[in-house]
């Protein structure tokens, strides 16, 4: 008696269909996964650098500071959230120094941070702090 063989399983052709099909689907979804970290790590630039003028203001109020006088990071720092990524570094999540800045004017994103961010973030994004 000869019985044909089941046999169960996946042909080589079906699963390199299935690998295709789901490569396809991983390049259509991956570059809007990247532009969307990026716009948010934009985000999070511009919200530090509205502390940053937060900090700035309450520190020349509480320091008698006036226009123009110089603000060293380690002042403004003090007056962000303790314990947040801005209190402990002073730098934007790429790692730049926001550095020292000045009563009265505000913030600007650093350059090499917009540089990163420009194709997702244009002028317009960062007003008024933008270059």
């Amino acid at each position: 008696m000869n019985t044909p063989s089941s046999r169960k399983g996946f042909t080589l052709v079906e699963i390199m269909i299935v690998v295709a099909i789901i490569a396809l689907l991983a390049a259509i979804a991956l570059p809007g996964f990247l532009r969307a970290r990026k716009r948010s790590q934009a985000s999070r630039i511009l919200n530090d650098l509205r502390l940053i003028d937060s900090a700035i203001d309450q520190y020349a109020i509480e320091n008698n500071k006036k226009s123009n006088d110089p603000v060293g990071t380690a002042d403004w720092t003090s007056y962000v959230k303790k314990g947040s990524p801005l209190y402990n570094t002073g730098k934007s999540i790429f790692g730049t120094s926001y550095g020292s800045q000045t009563v009265d004017q505000l913030p600007q994103v650093p350059s090499s941070d917009y540089n990163v961010l420009s194709d997702v973030a244009g002028t317009g994004f960062w007003s008024p702090y933008g270059p």
